[in-house]
């Protein structure tokens, strides 16, 4: 009997190893099917889900209640598992390198529970050539077990868009990899239990590690383009939204929109390719400036924040700044590498201090991440700009109505709207009078 009909017959047990924005609903997805044990070295994380409370609002508070995930941060637990998912984040230094520090550590915590017979499957984004000759390395060290003899090995890039309810985790084509056709062939049926989608199942491990840091690179260079032309087009005092729009109307449009490209993937995966391949002696041209250009939006929103508060004659350091919004993305809770935080940063060095309101955001991540406060809005008054950050639900159900309760006895003219996201109601606010700019 084959590892996948064990774990269909709850023979043997999967371990998801790392419960975060992506282990989280696969761990939930696959209690479904078969027996799981969801790990995470982070003890308040594990109790928070033992008490059913979903912190990344990916399945919801009802979805982690009702789940039968055996959730555990005693890394000897997942010694009862044949079938690990490894799910741990893969983030990068300050010099823009990768840090493989969560994914090492990881390793040596399956390493040191592995049994005879396993398969060990990462998911966490790295460049070509990690899982082989940096993950099995440390398995075999920790375990003292022969790789493609008593453990096989299998790579299947995360698809994850945290927050959407459309495009879940069931609906996205899940691409898979093995070290050979009967691992390939067992990881392809496994996954297959949970995705509606479908599998690709790709030829070598490095091809699927590859896809996964191309498919989001090339996300990155289609917004860094339209962020070049959005600065591009301020300075000719052309709407850029408008421009957009017209175009949008040919078949073959991409549609991409200027944007902050922050975030746990699109804003760090170009960094694991461009760094092997300058590893291997070629040096990116179209990635690294792709990068650079996006890496620099929040510098050029905040500029265009104090342009706009000088010319409706505001004493810049005595502004009263109000940005809605510090989540990397709309409605989710992620604030890993947020892009409005250089908003925030440029702005100090102005001397602004701005009120900063995010609902989806956690409180304490945020002053530990950051050194940020954040505010409710109900406790917000008497504003001079409103920065529009993040298209949260709650913000987009805000009104003009709301808009001059929040600006207090300002004239429409002094009153500075910065729309980000593009979401407003650009007319309404210039018919108003509002000084307003969007990106």
């Amino acid at each position: 009997m084959s590892l996948y009909e064990k774990l269909k017959n709850r023979q043997e047990k999967i371990a998801i190893i790392g419960l975060g924005y992506v282990g989280m609903p696969l761990a939930v997805a696959f209690a479904e099917k078969v027996d799981v044990i969801g790990y995470d070295l982070n003890k308040e994380k594990i109790e928070l889900y033992k008490s059913g409370v979903d912190p990344t609002n990916e399945v919801g508070d009802e979805g982690v209640k009702n789940s039968n995930v055996n959730f555990t941060h005693v890394e000897e637990d997942i010694r009862e598992a044949k079938f690990h998912i490894v799910s741990v984040p893969t983030p990068i230094k300050p010099d823009k390198t990768p840090n493989l520090s969560p994914v090492e550590g990881a390793s040596r915590t399956v390493g040191r529970n592995l049994t005879k017979g396993s398969i060990v499957v990462y998911e966490s984004t790295v460049y070509p050539g990690v899982t082989e000759d940096v993950c099995v390395p440390i398995l075999e060290e920790e375990s003292g077990l022969k790789y493609g003899v008593d453990f096989k090995v299998g790579y299947s890039p995360e698809r994850i868009n945290p927050g959407d309810r459309v495009n879940t985790l069931e609906k996205i084509v899940k691409i898979v990899s093995g070290m050979d056709n009967d691992s390939l062939d067992i990881i392809a049926k496994v996954y297959e239990l949970i995705i509606d989608a479908g599998v690709h199942r790709a030829s070598s491990i490095k091809v699927a590690e590859a896809a996964k840091v191309v498919e989001n690179s090339q996300r990155d260079i289609n917004i860094a383009f339209m962020n070049e032309l959005a600065m591009v087009f301020d300075k000719m005092e052309i709407d850029s939204k408008d421009v957009i729009d017209a175009m949008n109307t040919k078949w073959n449009a991409l549609k991409f929109y200027p944007g902050l490209v922050g975030g746990h993937c699109i804003g760090v995966d170009p960094y694991y390719f461009v760094y092997e391949a300058e590893k291997l002696g070629y040096h990116s041209q179209i990635i690294l400036s792709g990068r650079k250009i996006n890496d620099k939006m929040g510098e050029f929103v905040a500029n265009n924040i104090i342009k706009k508060l000088i010319q409706t004659n505001k004493l810049v350091k005595e502004a009263k700044v109000l940005i809605l919004g510090l989540t990397f993305k709309e409605n989710c809770p992620d604030i890993r590498n947020s892009k409005v935080v250089d908003i925030i940063d440029t702005l100090k060095e102005y001397g602004v201090e701005p009120i900063i309101v995010d609902p989806r955001a956690d409180k304490e991540e945020v002053m530990y991440e950051y050194g940020l406060k954040l505010t409710s809005l109900e406790d917000v008054k008497d504003i001079d700009c409103l920065v529009m950050a993040v298209g949260h639900d709650e913000f987009k159900g805000l009104s003009i109505e709301n808009f001059e309760d929040l600006f207090g006895d300002l004239t429409n003219e002094e009153r500075v709207v910065i729309d980000v996201k593009s979401i407003l109601d650009n007319e309404e606010l210039v018919k108003k009078g509002y000084s307003y700019w969007r990106l």
